[in-house]
């Protein structure tokens, strides 16, 4: 079994209101909102440490949770500071994880062509002049990975941590088949 870590929990949700985001800009503290640069407003909490992207049509993203429940946490904190400016929000979002991004270590050096050959070129993407990784596309779980030739692996497109840990365990039995992995 590999071990991963949760790098990122990126994930939405919608408090079902139309939000003025200018006003927000001016109670939220340390909020960032320009919108020449970028339609959303940018609201950073520290506990648990996530970004918050407001949006004029109540939608939140958010991203750099390192959980489903520090997401939710998260949202549940700027809830309260958009009530605390006065702003009836009355229906609890749900809240639904988009992508999770993990990371993985393979615990030795790995040949990247060998395994470019192995896997097959119609779910493998390695052009070392372009990018130093592989690109391994899984359809079961649909995950993408990232293998790097030290070893180091880098998993996208999880909705759950069960997603992660299967794509981990997969291509490390698959590349262990491959005789690829000791």
């Amino acid at each position: 079994m590999s071990t991963y870590k949760i790098e990122n929990v990126v994930a939405s949700a919608s408090l079902g209101i139309e939000l003025d985001l200018q006003a927000l800009a001016l109670v939220l503290e340390g909020s960032e909102y320009e919108p020449e640069q970028f339609p959303g407003l940018i609201y950073r909490v520290k506990d648990p440490k996530a970004a918050l992207l407001l949006f004029r049509s109540g939608k939140i993203v958010c991203t750099g949770a390192k959980s489903s429940a520090q997401v939710h946490s998260a949202i549940k904190k700027v809830i309260e500071r958009i009530r605390e400016a006065g702003i009836a929000v009355t229906k609890e979002p749900d809240v639904v994880v988009q992508n999770i991004v993990a990371s993985s270590d393979l615990g030795q050096e790995v040949n990247l062509n060998a395994i470019a050959i192995s896997f097959g070129l119609e779910r493998v993407e390695y052009e070392p002049e372009q990018f130093p990784g592989l690109v391994y596309r899984m359809f079961d779980p649909k995950i993408v990975l990232l293998i790097f030739g030290s070893g180091r692996l880098v998993a996208t497109g999880g909705k759950t941590p069960i997603d992660i840990e299967r794509a981990v365990n997969k291509v490390t039995e698959e590349l262990r088949a491959a005789g690829q992995l000791r």
